[in-house]
């Protein structure tokens, strides 16, 4: 399985044919085009490697995709791959499900790169790098907007004119990987209620499931809508970007550059994009207002989600700050009391997994995400259909 970013290049190698795939180990190459490093770990958590990389031999995507498929070749021992799995964040109104890659299927996605800018041309990189090291070796790409293809005609709407509906300009939604893996783990007392589902990480966004299936989501038409992430401002007035291109002279790359990389807590902490950094001690005013802004715009967001679903039985916490950040699961858990939500404090420092009080009407979870194992099982069934055997 593959995963490009803008920067960096996760991977997790899965062995099995049927089933459930069991992972042989994962890792990374982070900080491409600036301080390059490569790790991976085995299934337990075990170092297999880790060390820096000369800048002058990691300058794109394509070299990073080099050191790694050397690196899997000796890690495999002559063991053949069957097929990668890739996440490609946007699919557009056509896909709702995985598909094998060929050309005339990579000319479609490259027409949504302007509708990802960040993640799409980085997750076609990879597939083109796979072809250029492996041609025969099937692909299949993996969609994050294809599980709310189940969404209601309604929920994904915009109030505009209809021809720009048909063209495609609506609420997609995104991180589908990774909500169709929690669906997939709820437990069973809230698997076929109403649950919110949070992943918080550099990344963010809310979605509701009603008995497992999506039926609205915070983001929309591109991934910065919904709540504050990392680098990027979340639901924003778009008079506001009139305004810049009319009275401060912004153009597409001004606010290109501006919606994807200077917003978020970056844009008003004034320091970082880490919600790490904007926790410690000695971090100035503008961190905690950006902290407070992320929790107000979370709990409004579940306002509105619950009020989709009528009502809300339980609430999940997953990714990066959902699954490590007690203090921001506590907050917005604290604000979700008219929703029925009673915190358990202790359960909730320990992590989980259920951190409400067993007597509250509403229940809160942690459950971490399993967006790796999902593309692994989406991509062995694909090629089994296609009698090419298994990732």
């Amino acid at each position: 399985m593959l995963n490009a970013g803008s920067s960096s290049i996760k991977f997790s190698l899965f062995r099995g044919a049927e089933g459930e795939p069991a992972l042989d180990c994962k890792g990374q190459i982070e900080g491409i085009g600036l301080k390059p490093r490569f790790s991976a770990r085995d299934a337990e958590g075990r170092r297999l490697a880790e060390r820096e990389l000369a800048a002058e031999d990691q300058t794109d995507h394509r070299a990073a995709f080099e050191i790694l498929a050397d690196w899997l070749d000796a890690h495999l021992q002559g063991a053949p791959l069957r097929g990668v799995g890739h996440r490609v964040v946007h699919g557009g109104p056509d896909f709702a499900a995985p598909v094998a890659v060929d050309p005339a299927l990579l000319a479609r996605l490259e027409a949504l790169v302007p509708l990802a800018p960040l993640h799409q041309p980085h997750n076609l990189a990879g597939i083109r790098a796979v072809q250029a090291r492996h041609p025969a070796l099937p692909q299949v790409a993996c969609f994050d907007t294809a599980f709310h293809r189940s969404h209601p005609e309604l929920a994904d709407r915009f109030a505009l004119p209809d021809w720009l509906y048909r063209e495609g300009v609506r609420r997609y939604g995104f991180h589908g990987l990774s909500y169709e893996s929690i669906a997939a783990a709820l437990p069973e007392e809230i698997a076929g209620g109403r649950v919110v589902v949070a992943h918080l990480g550099n990344g963010a966004s809310m979605c509701a499931l009603e008995a497992g299936r999506s039926v609205d989501s915070s983001m929309a038409f591109t991934a910065l809508d919904g709540i504050p992430m990392g680098t990027r401002p979340g639901a924003l007035d778009p008079g506001v970007l009139l305004y810049l291109i009319g009275e401060k002279g912004y153009d597409y790359k001004d606010l290109e550059r501006l919606l994807y990389k200077e917003s978020g807590l970056l844009g008003v902490s004034g320091l970082s994009s880490d919600l790490r950094d904007l926790e410690a001690g000695d971090a100035p005013d503008e961190a905690r207002l950006a902290i407070e802004l992320f929790v107000y715009r979370i709990g409004r967001e579940l306002g509105a989600l619950a009020a989709v679903l009528g009502g809300l039985d339980a609430l999940v916490f997953t990714a990066g700050i959902g699954e490590n950040a007690k203090d921001i699961r506590a907050r917005v858990c604290r604000g979700a009391a008219w929703l029925g939500i009673a915190l358990d404090e202790e359960v909730n420092a320990a992590g989980g997994p259920r951190i409400s009080r067993p007597d509250s009407p509403a229940s809160a979870w942690v459950i971490p995400t399993e967006e790796e194992k999902t593309i692994a099982k989406h991509t062995a069934a694909v090629l089994s259909e296609a009698g090419a055997g298994a990732a």
